[in-house]
């Protein structure tokens, strides 16, 4: 958001505002909410069809919508490495999605946002989908959280795949199992006892200042839904699924109300990547975006994202500045008066852009690293750079159908190009020829980046990696 003035006209029932300062003695509570594999397209106020996001909406109306926000990279357990960490997930040795039994995961070395609250008092829960090893040793209370209530990796990932065999689906609290064989009815209820673990702990800690990390395992295939919304929506199962995440959301909202907790509460909304399209009606949308999940185009790592706190963050408002996940960390410890991890990451703070400072750009630029550690793409404010690579396409084959996925193409040669986000969010179009200016300042700080984090595709180790963590026994 370049100019305040030009943004005016998106303002929606905009409240009066006032710059804030922190408050010491006044603690700020924090919700974090994490869908999985929705897209750029699936809330109401971004194109949605066939159903609506009400609450969804609410917090963008009542808070501050990002239209280029980007997940830490454009796979599951990558992106909450970097969402928890602040560092771009191949920093931190992670990359892909981690199968069950893995002997990897968060390394014990590595700071978490819960990790850096629990030093300034807070009490931590982390309610979901986790993905970061389901190792004792890289589970949620050894990484900062006082509670954990959910399934250690994706919902899929259990004896009903439709093309791979996995073991039993286990539901954990905290350490233990308290389910060995997650059912299909089972997974119906999934995201009513996320709500449900969600709102009790925000009751029990209403006079504490709490971090609340809930990661909802939906709407990633299988699709289940609860009896409460099945049928509900007009798109089918997919609709229903999003429907109830919408509830999902509502139900944290009135009971901050009800205790009081609004203005002393950031909420964040946000997904870990774009959808997985060759599922197709069991699949979100990109909202125009080229390809999806698993991919450095935009439609895989460009996702909504809603920061919502009443009175400190000015209402209705739409911001075009770049940002990620990783800056969620560095975000939340200056608000918390809190200390960065000692190693070093990769988030930036955007704290006074997020309270009224509409002219500030804290990030300046964004990798989009993938597979163990390739950087496929680089993107300034306007410009994004792609990097000749072989990469995931949806392109060439129809996707599936009610719950079974059509084909992919894994390695299919992407071409180098430069494109005009601006002008051309698709990436249809390479300005290269055009622009280029443009391309030796990409290709100087991706030089940059190869140096620090690697680059594989270039055989560049990187000196400033550390390793992910191991299971030693």
């Amino acid at each position: 958001m370049r100019r305040f003035f030009q943004m005016k006209t998106f303002f929606i029932g905009a409240i009066a505002f006032t710059p804030f300062s922190i408050q010491a003695n006044d603690p700020i509570n924090f919700i974090l909410i994490h869908l999985d594999d929705m897209g750029y397209g699936d809330l109401s106020v971004t194109g949605s069809s066939g159903y609506l996001t009400p609450n969804i909406d609410r917090l963008s109306m009542e808070g501050m919508r990002f239209t280029h926000f980007y997940s830490a990279q454009a796979v599951s357990s990558a992106s909450r490495a970097g969402l928890l960490t602040g560092c771009y997930p191949n920093r931190i040795g992670f990359y892909g999605a981690l199968n069950p039994n893995a002997k990897k995961g968060l390394s014990p070395a590595e700071e978490t946002i819960a990790t850096l609250l629990k030093k300034k008092g807070y009490v931590c829960s982390a309610v979901g989908k986790w993905h970061l090893g389901d190792a004792p040793e890289f589970m949620p209370l050894q990484h900062g959280f006082d509670e954990y209530f959910g399934l250690l990796y994706s919902n899929d990932m259990w004896p009903y795949h439709p093309t791979a065999k996995y073991p039993p689906l286990p539901l954990y609290k905290d350490n233990e199992v308290i389910n060995s064989d997650m059912s299909p009815d089972d997974q119906k209820e999934l995201t009513t006892q996320y709500t449900e673990q969600a709102l009790r702990f925000i009751e029990e800690n209403k006079d504490k200042p709490f971090f609340l990390y809930l990661a909802h395992s939906m709407p990633h295939v299988p699709l289940y839904v609860s009896d409460k919304f099945e049928g509900k929506s007009e798109q089918g199962a997919y609709g229903d699924v999003m429907m109830e995440l919408d509830w999902s959301v509502g139900e944290i909202l009135k009971v901050l109300k009800k205790n009081g907790l609004d203005n002393q509460t950031l909420i964040i909304f946000t997904s870990d990547n774009g959808p997985w399209i060759n599922y197709g009606d069991h699949a979100g949308s990109t909202g125009g975006l080229r390809e999806g999940k698993g991919t450095s185009f935009e439609g895989g790592q460009r996702v909504p994202c809603i920061f919502r706190w009443p009175g400190k963050i000015p209402a209705g408002t739409i911001n075009n500045n770049l940002a990620s996940s990783i800056d969620i960390l560095p975000t939340i410890m200056k608000i918390s008066e809190s200390e960065l991890p000692e190693k070093k990451i990769d988030g930036v703070d955007i704290y006074e852009m997020l309270t009224g400072n509409f002219e500030l750009q804290p990030r300046k630029y964004f990798l989009y690293y993938y597979k163990e550690n390739n950087l496929e793409a680089i993107r300034n404010d306007k410009f994004k750079l792609i990097f000749e690579h072989k990469g995931r396409s949806y392109e060439l084959y129809p996707p599936g159908n009610d719950g079974k996925p059509g084909r992919v193409e894994e390695n299919r040669p992407v071409l180098p190009g430069l494109y005009d986000l601006r002008r051309d969010p698709g990436e249809r179009y390479d300005v290269s020829e055009l622009y280029p200016e443009i391309i030796m300042e990409l290709n100087r700080v991706a030089d940059e980046a190869r140096e620090d984090l690697g680059d594989f595709l270039r055989d560049i180790p990187g000196k400033n990696r550390r390793p992910i963590g191991v299971v030693t026994n």
